[in-house]
């Protein structure tokens, strides 16, 4: 069962590289409206909440002291590279963190901004809260994909293709 939110993590952290990859490089800092977040920004805030919930994931608070959640949102450039290693660094706490749980461990309860969770719970409300933001990811880089769009599932006119030999939905790759 952990290994099944494992997978869920590595699905929506390829769907993102896979939508990232079709954006050109300065359109990773487009903020798209006032209050908006640009690919970058989401990043940022993306990989700041997976740090903060799963260091020390069973044995303290996910809201740590040190993450500055506002900063997340501020407007600033980044390159490809920090856009990168910000996304990579926050899958990786992701993975190392539940590489060292155990199924029996979903019961346990940790606590998120002193409200306690099962680790069930907590892992179900993580991978909704980083879905919803992959899904924006998606959005804003089809928007700002300066090439032919390439779909990251079924595209349209393909569901008769795919249904034949349905191979996508597991690792995206």
């Amino acid at each position: 069962m952990v290994n099944d939110f494992l997978l869920e993590y590595d699905r929506y952290r390829v769907l993102g590289e896979r939508a990232i990859a079709q954006v050109p490089d300065a359109a990773l800092n487009h903020v798209p409206s006032p209050d908006g977040n640009s690919i970058g920004m989401i990043v940022r805030h993306v990989s700041g909440n997976l740090a903060s919930r799963f260091t020390e994931f069973l044995t303290s608070d996910g809201e740590k002291p040190w993450r500055d959640r506002e900063t997340e949102f501020a407007e600033r450039s980044f390159t490809r590279a920090e856009v990168e290693k910000m996304w990579e660094d926050g899958f990786t706490v992701v993975k190392r963190t539940l590489d060292g749980l155990t199924d029996a461990d979903l019961a346990r309860e940790v606590t998120i901004r002193h409200q306690p969770l099962t680790v069930h719970a907590a892992l179900c409300r993580s991978i909704a809260h980083m879905a919803s933001h992959v899904g924006q990811i998606v959005l804003l880089a089809r928007e700002l994909a300066d090439r032919p769009w390439q779909s990251l599932s079924i595209p349209r006119g393909g569901s008769a293709a795919y249904n034949a030999a349905p191979t996508r939905e597991r690792g995206l790759r």
